[in-house]
C-alpha cells in the first residue's frame, strides 16, 4: 500500500470516528431536548386541567363526565397531546378521547393519587405506549381526590424525531463527503512535498546520506541562514576536538569556529557566494577550508564548510624536504672532502707534509656533523636527540641556501628522549624558520637549547629587524611577510603545542639586534636521557 493510499484511509476513517461520534451525540440531544419539550408541554397542560375550578367542582357531580370530558378533549385538541385523561381517586375515568372508555378504570395505578406527587414516565395504555404525565387533582380541603393523565404516543415522539434528523443526516453525510475530499488533497500535497517518495525509499536515502557523511575522511559542517550548526559529520567533529557531532547541532558558529574560520563562514553567508580555499588552524591541526553557499529553488538556505586534514601532508613534506636538505649537505661535503683529499695528495707528491698536517687539522670538524664521540659534559656539549638533530642539519643547509649563518650555542645540551620529538621538532623548526625569514641574506641566526631535569629551555635569537613594540606576534594570522592571507600559522602553532605541554613562550630583543624567541617547557628530561651519542651542528 502506497503511502498516500494510507494517508487517505486513515484520515477517512477519522473523519467517519468524528462524524459518527458527532452525529451519535446530535442525535441524542435532540432526542433528549424532543422529550423535555414534550414534559413541560405536558406538565403545563395536566396543571392547567388539574386546576380549573370547573373540573374540581365536577367531581360532586353526579355525572363528572358530562363536564369534564368536553373540556378534556378541547385542551386535548388545542395542545396537539395524544390525550387527556381525568380519573378519579380510585382510578374511574371521566374523560378520554375513546368515549366508550369513560366510566371503565384505567388501565395503569394511579401513581399521582397515591404519591401526591407529580409522575413522570413511559407506560403502555389503551391507546399504546406512551411518554406521560401524571398529576394529582386536589379537592377543596386540600385532599387528593383524583388525577389528570396526560401523554404523547412514542411513535409520534418517533416521528417528530425521524423528521428532525432527515436534514442532519444530509448534513453529516455532505460534511463526510468534504472530510473524504480534504483527505486525498492533504495526501497529495504530502506526497507532492516530499517529492513523491516513498517511506522506504525515504529510510534508504537517509541511511546513504548518514553512512556517507560519517563516511568520508572530509570534515562536513552546515549551517543555516542564522548561522547555526544543522549537520556535522565525524570527521569535521575529530578534526575540530568536538566531543559529538550531534552535541553541537543548533550551536553558532561564533560559539563552536575559531576566529579565521568563523569569518569564512560569515563572508559566505553575508556575500551569497563561495569563499576562496584557505589554510586554518583548529587547535594544533593544519586544516585546508572550502565554504560555499546552500541554495534550494534558487533561495539561499545556509552555508556548508568542507574541511581536510593537512597537518599530516605537511609533517611528510617536512620530512621530505629535510631528508632532500640532508642528501643535498652529503652531497655538499663529498665534494668538499674529494677537494680536501685532492690537495692532501698534490701537498703529499710535493713533500709539504706540514702543509698537509694543517689541511687536516682544519678539517677536523667534519663538516656539518661534528664530533659524534663527543660527551655532553665537556666544553662543547652536544644535542643528542636524533630528530632534532637532523632537522638541524636540514635548517642549516636551507640557511646556507638564504644566505644566513646558522650556528648552534656551545653550552647547548639536550639529551636523547627529552621529550615528545614530534612537539619539539614544530616549535623548533618553526622558530628557526621565522628568525631565518627575519635574518634576511647576510643574517646570524642562533640556537639555543638546554635540557635538564628542572625544565627545557630553547631560545632562537636573529639580527634582524626585531618585533614592533606592542605587536602580539602570537594571534592567528599576525605576519610581516607577503603574502599574509596564508602566513601567521607558525608562531600560533608554537604557542598552542607549548600551552599544551604546560610551558610559557616570550618575545623580548635579541643582544644581536633582532628577536629572541625564548620557549620555556617544564620536566622534559625522559627515562632515556643520555643513552644515545651526542650530535652538534
Amino acid at each position: 500500500m502506497t503511502l498516500r493510499t494510507q494517508l487517505v484511509l486513515l484520515q477517512v476513517v477519522i473523519v467517519l470516528v468524528i462524524v459518527v461520534t458527532v452525529g451519535l451525540s446530535a442525535m441524542w440531544m435532540q432526542e433528549r431536548q424532543i422529550r423535555e419539550a414534550s414534559q413541560d408541554r405536558m406538565i403545563a397542560v395536566a396543571q392547567s386541567v388539574a386546576q380549573l375550578p370547573s373540573v374540581t367542582e365536577a367531581f360532586d357531580d353526579p355525572d363528572p363526565s358530562a363536564v369534564i370530558q368536553p373540556i378534556a378533549e378541547l385542551i386535548r385538541e388545542s395542545s396537539d397531546v395524544a390525550y387527556v385523561v381525568v380519573s378519579d381517586a380510585e382510578g374511574i375515568r371521566f374523560s378520554h378521547p375513546n368515549p366508550g372508555l369513560i366510566g371503565e378504570r384505567v388501565s395503569t395505578d394511579p401513581d399521582a393519587v397515591r404519591s401526591g406527587e407529580i409522575y413522570t414516565g413511559t407506560q403502555t395504555g389503551t391507546l399504546g405506549e406512551s411518554w406521560r404525565v401524571k398529576v394529582p387533582v386536589f379537592g377543596t380541603d386540600g385532599a387528593v381526590v383524583g388525577q389528570v393523565s396526560v401523554g404523547i404516543l412514542e411513535s409520534e415522539l418517533r416521528a417528530d424525531f425521524l423528521g428532525e434528523m432527515t436534514g442532519f443526516s444530509i448534513a453529516l453525510g455532505a460534511a463526510t463527503v468534504i472530510g473524504v475530499v480534504a483527505a486525498t488533497f492533504t495526501a497529495r500535497m504530502v506526497r507532492r512535498r516530499i517529492y513523491g517518495l516513498e517511506p522506504e525509499e525515504i529510510r534508504g536515502m537517509l541511511e546513504t546520506r548518514e553512512a556517507t557523511l560519517h563516511g568520508i575522511r572530509e570534515g562536513l559542517i552546515a549551517f543555516d541562514e542564522e548561522g547555526r550548526v544543522s549537520l556535522c559529520n565525524d570527521a569535521a567533529a575529530r578534526l575540530l576536538g568536538l566531543d559529538s557531532p550531534a552535541g553541537v547541532v543548533g550551536t553558532a558558529v561564533d560559539e563552536l569556529l575559531e576566529q579565521d574560520l568563523a569569518a569564512l563562514v560569515d563572508q559566505v553567508r553575508h556575500d551569497g557566494g563561495e569563499a576562496p580555499q584557505r589554510l586554518v588552524l583548529s587547535g594544533e591541526r593544519v586544516l585546508v577550508a572550502r565554504a560555499a553557499p546552500v541554495r534550494v529553488d534558487g533561495r539561499f538556505v545556509g552555508a556548508v564548510v568542507i574541511l581536510m586534514d593537512r597537518t599530516e601532508l605537511d609533517h611528510a613534506l617536512q620530512q621530505l624536504a629535510g631528508a632532500q636538505s640532508l642528501a643535498e649537505g652529503l652531497r655538499a661535503q663529498q665534494h668538499e672532502f674529494a677537494n680536501t683529499l685532492h690537495t692532501l695528495g698534490g701537498l703529499i707528491e710535493l713533500g709539504e707534509t706540514d702543509a698537509a698536517m694543517r689541511v687536516i687539522e682544519r678539517s677536523g670538524d667534519g663538516g656539518a656533523i661534528t664530533r659524534l664521540d663527543a660527551h655532553p659534559l665537556d666544553r662543547h656539549g652536544g644535542i643528542r636527540d636524533i630528530e632534532l638533530a637532523a632537522l638541524l642539519l636540514a635548517k642549516r643547509a636551507r640557511a646556507r641556501e638564504r644566505g644566513v649563518a646558522l650556528t648552534i650555542s656551545d653550552d647547548s645540551l639536550l639529551p636523547a628522549g627529552a621529550g615528545d620529538d614530534a612537539d619539539l621538532v614544530t616549535v623548533v623548526g618553526n622558530l628557526l624558520d621565522n628568525a631565518i625569514d627575519a635574518a634576511g641574506r647576510g643574517g646570524r641566526v642562533q640556537l639555543r637549547v638546554v635540557g635538564s631535569p628542572d625544565g627545557l629551555e630553547i631560545a632562537v635569537d636573529d639580527d634582524g629587524p626585531g618585533v614592533p613594540e606592542g605587536a602580539d606576534v602570537f594571534v592567528l594570522g599576525y605576519s610581516t611577510k607577503d603574502g599574509a592571507m596564508q602566513r601567521g600559522y607558525g608562531l600560533t602553532l608554537v604557542s598552542r603545542i607549548v600551552e599544551r605541554l604546560g610551558g610559557r613562550v616570550g618575545v623580548e630583543t635579541s643582544p644581536a639586534g633582532g628577536a629572541r624567541f625564548v620557549v620555556r617547557l617544564p620536566s622534559p628530561v625522559g627515562p632515556g636521557a643520555g643513552a644515545e651519542r651526542a650530535v652538534r651542528s
